[in-house]
C-alpha cells in the first residue's frame, strides 16, 4: 500500500494541492480561459469554476454555451464519480481535428455540484494549447485525471508513478 506523499514546499504565490479538501469543493475563480485546437480558439472565456480535490490538480469547467458552434458532441463512453455523479464524455471539434472522448460534464450533477450541469471540463493533453490567464497549463500526470497543472499549485499531484493509493 502507497503512504501518503511528503507535499512540496509552497512557493509565493503558490497553493498545495494537499490543502484541497475531499469531497471536493467548486468554486468561482475570477480567471480567463482559452482553449485552441486545430489553429482555432475554440473557447474563450471569464466564466469559470473550478474543482479542488486533495492531491489532484484543480479541473476547469467552463460554460458549454461559451465554445464555437459544432466544438462539441456528444462522444462515446461514460463514468461515474462518487461525489459528483454520472459523467458524460464529449468530442471535442476545432479546425478540421476531433478529439474524441476529449471532454466531459455532468448533466444531473450530485447534490452540491449543480453549478456543473451546464458546464464541461476539457483533458488538455489532446489540445493544441489550453491556457489559465495566458499561463499555458500541463496536463494532470497519468491520463486519468483531467486537472489542468499551472505553476500556481504546488503539489506532488496524483497520476504520477506510484500515486495509484494515494
Amino acid at each position: 500500500m502507497s503512504r501518503r506523499p511528503q507535499p512540496d514546499p509552497v512557493g509565493p504565490g503558490q497553493e498545495s494541492v494537499w490543502s484541497y479538501p475531499r469531497p471536493p469543493r467548486v468554486e468561482r475563480v475570477p480567471r480567463r480561459v482559452r482553449i485552441e485546437l486545430g489553429g482555432e480558439v475554440i473557447l474563450d472565456t471569464a466564466d469559470v469554476v473550478r474543482v479542488l480535490e486533495t492531491s489532484h490538480a484543480p479541473v476547469y469547467y467552463v460554460p458549454i454555451a461559451d465554445f464555437a458552434a459544432g466544438a462539441l458532441t456528444p462522444g462515446e463512453g461514460a463514468s461515474f464519480c462518487e461525489f459528483k455523479g454520472g459523467a458524460r464524455y464529449l468530442d471535442v471539434h476545432g479546425g478540421g481535428v476531433t478529439r474524441p472522448a476529449a471532454a466531459w460534464n455532468y448533466p444531473r450533477p450530485a447534490p452540491g455540484y449543480e453549478v456543473l450541469a451546464d458546464r464541461v471540463a476539457v483533458y488538455a493533453g489532446p489540445m493544441d494549447r489550453c491556457l489559465v490567464d495566458d499561463v499555458e497549463v500541463q496536463p494532470q500526470p497519468g491520463g486519468f485525471y483531467g486537472g489542468w497543472v499551472t505553476p500556481d499549485i504546488a503539489g506532488p499531484i496524483k497520476g504520477v508513478p506510484g500515486s495509484m493509493g494515494w
